[in-house]
């Protein structure tokens, strides 16, 4: 097994995201993720279940600290008007000590709900946007 050292895990603190060729800074957290969609296959013969890929989905979440209301900007009028606006995200993480870097690109993003506002007493607020997307491009890895 091959060996690694302490300070090769890579930390969350140098993710950095861009929407639309912006960086948002104010990024607190990023997911995005690909889950398979599949049909059961029963084969004579075969006591278990197989599986048939059939497609996938793409989501994830943005969570950033709420400084400004870019995101609302972006999405309520055309929310109004039916429109959805054309969106990329480039999402990459990376370590000074880390092997390398991963970076990848979301095509088709489609916000699906945005806060209009929201607080609580005494709490330094947050937003949380999901997204789905419909094309993925894995630009770096390690």
């Amino acid at each position: 097994m091959k060996s690694f050292k302490q300070h090769e895990i890579i930390a969350g603190t140098h993710g950095t995201v861009w929407v639309n060729d912006e960086e948002w800074i104010n990024v607190t957290k990023f997911e995005a993720k690909v889950t398979g969609e599949y049909e059961d296959v029963n084969m004579a013969g075969e006591m278990g279940t197989f599986k048939k890929l059939l497609g996938w989905t793409g989501e994830g979440t943005i969570t950033v600290h709420k400084v400004n209301s870019t995101i609302s900007k972006m999405l309520a009028e055309n929310f109004k008007k039916g429109i959805v606006p054309d969106v990329k995200i480039v999402g990459k993480l990376a370590d000074p000590q880390a092997r390398g870097a991963e970076r990848v690109e979301l095509l088709d993003v489609t916000f699906t709900e945005f806060m209009l506002l929201n607080f609580e007493l005494k709490t330094k607020m947050e937003e949380e946007v999901p997204f789905s997307f419909a094309d993925y491009n894995l630009i770096d890895s390690i």
